[in-house]
C-alpha cells in the first residue's frame, strides 16, 4: 500500500495542474486515470476545434504552441502529453477508483484509504476531478438502446450517405449535424427549443442556420424523441407526430458527472437539478474535509460553467489549503502544552 500527501482522481488538464501544483510544494501526489492520459479530450470528435485560445489551455506554465487562432484536439492531446513528460509527472492510466474510507489513526486530521483496479492507496488528502464527459444524459424513449443510437461522435465519413438524426441545438449536435451533411449525410435535427443554442460557437452558429434556412438540413424545433426503431424515428412536432427514415440517431443530449462517485467521497449534493457538489470556493474543500474538488465536475450538471481556462486556478487554491493546513498542524505538534516548559 502506497501512501501519498495527495491522490488525484482524474488524469485531465485540471488533475494534471494538481498534480503540477502539489509537486512544485514538494508534496507526495499520484493521480489515478480510468482511462489514457486527457481521456475526455482523447475522445472527444476527431477533428473538433476548442473554443479557447491556446494560451488559455496552458497548465504549468509550459508554452501552448498552435498554427491555429483555436487549437484543435490533435494539437491539445500532443500538447498535454509533453506536459506530463516535462513534469514527469506520477499518472497511473487505466487504473479506476472504486471505493474509499476514512481511517482514524491518532496525530492525522484525516487520512483516506482508497481501492482501485489495480492497488490501494492512503492518502492524507483527495482531490476529485474527474469531468463530467462519461456518463451520457439519457432521452429514455423505446429504441434508444438499438446500437444505432450513439451518444458520442467520432468521424463523419462513418456516416457518409446515410440517413442521421441529430438530437440537439448545442455545440455537440450543431458540429455533428454540418461535417455529417458535408460527407453527404441525409440530416435531419430534432430540437427541444425554438432556435439553435446561444452558446454554439459564434463562427459555426450562422453556417448551421443558414443550412436549416436553405433546406439543406431539416430542422424540427420544439420538438421531441417519442420512439426509436430500427428504420425508424417517431417525432412529436408542434404540428402532430411525424415519423421519418433513419439509419443513425446521433443524441447529443450532454453529459453528466458522475454522482454515485462524489457521493463514495462523502460529498453531498443539493437536492434540486443541478446537483450542485458542496464545497468551499475559496479552499474548493468539500463537506468532507481533506476532500476537494477541482475543474467542471464543481458545477454538477451545470457543465458549462467550468472549463479548463476557468478553472486552471483551483490547482493553486487547493495546494495553498493542504500545505497551510499542514504547517498548522505542525505547529500544533511541536507547541509546548500550556504551563509546561515555561516560567
Amino acid at each position: 500500500m502506497s501512501r501519498y500527501d495527495i491522490l488525484i482522481v482524474g488524469g485531465g488538464p485540471i488533475g494534471m495542474a494538481c498534480g503540477i501544483a502539489a509537486k512544485k510544494a514538494g508534496l507526495s501526489y499520484v493521480i489515478i486515470e480510468k482511462g489514457a492520459l486527457v481521456n475526455s479530450l482523447f475522445n472527444y470528435p476527431l477533428y473538433m476545434t476548442f473554443f479557447s485560445t491556446s494560451e488559455r489551455l496552458e497548465i504549468g506554465g509550459v508554452p501552448f504552441m498552435s498554427l491555429n487562432a483555436k487549437p484543435n484536439r490533435l494539437e491539445a492531446i500532443e500538447y498535454y502529453r509533453r506536459v506530463k513528460q516535462t513534469y514527469d509527472l506520477n499518472i497511473h492510466l487505466f487504473e479506476e477508483v472504486t471505493g474509499i474510507q476514512r481511517l482514524n489513526k491518532a496525530g492525522e486530521s484525516h487520512l483516506f484509504e482508497v481501492a482501485t483496479s489495480k492497488a490501494s492507496y492512503t492518502a492524507r488528502n483527495i482531490i476529485v476531478s474527474t469531468g463530467f464527459y462519461d456518463i451520457p444524459i439519457y432521452m429514455n424513449v423505446p429504441g434508444e438502446d438499438l446500437p444505432k443510437v450513439k451518444h458520442y461522435y467520432r468521424d463523419p465519413h462513418y456516416y457518409a450517405f446515410q440517413k442521421v438524426l441529430v438530437v440537439g441545438a448545442n455545440n455537440s449536435s450543431v458540429d455533428v449535424a454540418l461535417e455529417t451533411w458535408r460527407k453527404g449525410a441525409d440530416v435531419t435535427m430534432v430540437i427541444r427549443g425554438n432556435e439553435i443554442g446561444h452558446r454554439v460557437k459564434y463562427w459555426v452558429k450562422p453556417d448551421i442556420e443558414n443550412r436549416i434556412k436553405e433546406g439543406s438540413i431539416k430542422a424540427y424545433f420544439n420538438s421531441g424523441i417519442t420512439a426509436i426503431s430500427e428504420h425508424e424515428v417517431d417525432i412529436q412536432t408542434p404540428d402532430g407526430m411525424v415519423t421519418v427514415a433513419n439509419d443513425f440517431v446521433m443524441a447529443m443530449t450532454g453529459y453528466r458527472p458522475n454522482f454515485d462517485l462524489l457521493k463514495k467521497f462523502g460529498i453531498n449534493l443539493s437536492e434540486d437539478e443541478v446537483s450542485c457538489p458542496a464545497y468551499d470556493e475559496e479552499t474548493m474543500e468539500t463537506n468532507n474535509p481533506g476532500v476537494y474538488l477541482a475543474g467542471v465536475v464543481c458545477g454538477g450538471m451545470n457543465t458549462h460553467k467550468w472549463f479548463i481556462e476557468n478553472s486552471r486556478e483551483h490547482a493553486d487554491r487547493i495546494v495553498k489549503h493542504i500545505c497551510e493546513e499542514r504547517s498548522n498542524n505542525l505547529d500544533k505538534r511541536v507547541m509546548p502544552a500550556a504551563g509546561k516548559g515555561h516560567v
